[in-house]
């Protein structure tokens, strides 16, 4: 029995089919099978290597590699609060030690009732808006925390639903196309740029004049 459902399975082998090479649709089918369990389940994992043709092994060393996916089960909702430098200085610490005290959980760790996993990020690339807060990769603005209890307050009542879906839902778009190009044409177009490439090497290359050389 398969552990994906059947409609993540036929969106799997659609995204499989919109690349040259199946393996290349790797990390795609591990998000969307993070869609549909929140993290990635040893039995999914088994079941992309199928897909593209790889082991499970190496299904699970790609996704170790990415802190958007997780291999280990987390919260409905991942909460990020950032603590370089310019959050820091901004009070990063001070709102994690209170998410820590408001969620009951250290960084790291996600709340007894599964709703909530707490990390502490390096750079969340919002330095305009600090201390800077995603949730699900999505941003939240600059926290305080009064908003911050705020936010969780919204998170949990589904307030904010339409926003901030739950943990492992990357895009709510579904891709539909892929690579227009046919497998010659993309590789005339290598070839090209390579002898084009070895033309301007030469042409930058200091000539010897005729009768000096060894």
């Amino acid at each position: 029995m398969s552990h994906l459902s059947a409609d993540i399975l036929s969106r799997g082998r659609a995204l499989v089919g919109l690349y040259p090479e199946p393996r290349s649709a790797l990390i795609p089918l591990c998000h969307l099978a993070q869609e549909q369990d929140g993290w990635l389940r040893p039995e999914a994992m088994a079941e992309i290597a199928a897909l593209v043709g790889v082991t499970a092994a190496e299904v699970r060393g790609t996704a170790t590699f990415y802190d958007m996916l997780h291999t280990e089960p987390v919260g409905t909702y991942v909460v990020s609060v950032c603590t370089n430098i310019a959050c820091l200085l901004d009070g990063a610490a001070e709102l994690l030690e209170h998410a820590e005290s408001a969620l009951g959980t250290r960084a790291g760790g996600t709340t007894p009732d599964g709703m909530f996993t707490l990390e502490e990020s390096e750079c969340l690339a919002d330095c305009d808006r600090t201390p800077c807060v995603q949730v699900n990769h999505r941003y939240v603005g600059a926290q305080t925390p009064e908003s911050f209890d705020a936010l969780l307050g919204d998170l949990r009542s589904g307030a904010l639903a339409d926003t901030v879906p739950p943990h492992g839902t990357l895009v709510r778009v579904r891709r539909t196309v892929g690579l227009q190009a046919t497998k010659q044409a993309v590789a005339a177009e290598r070839a090209a740029a390579a002898g084009a490439q070895l033309r301007r090497a030469e042409a930058a290359s200091p000539s010897i004049p005729s009768g000096q050389g060894s």
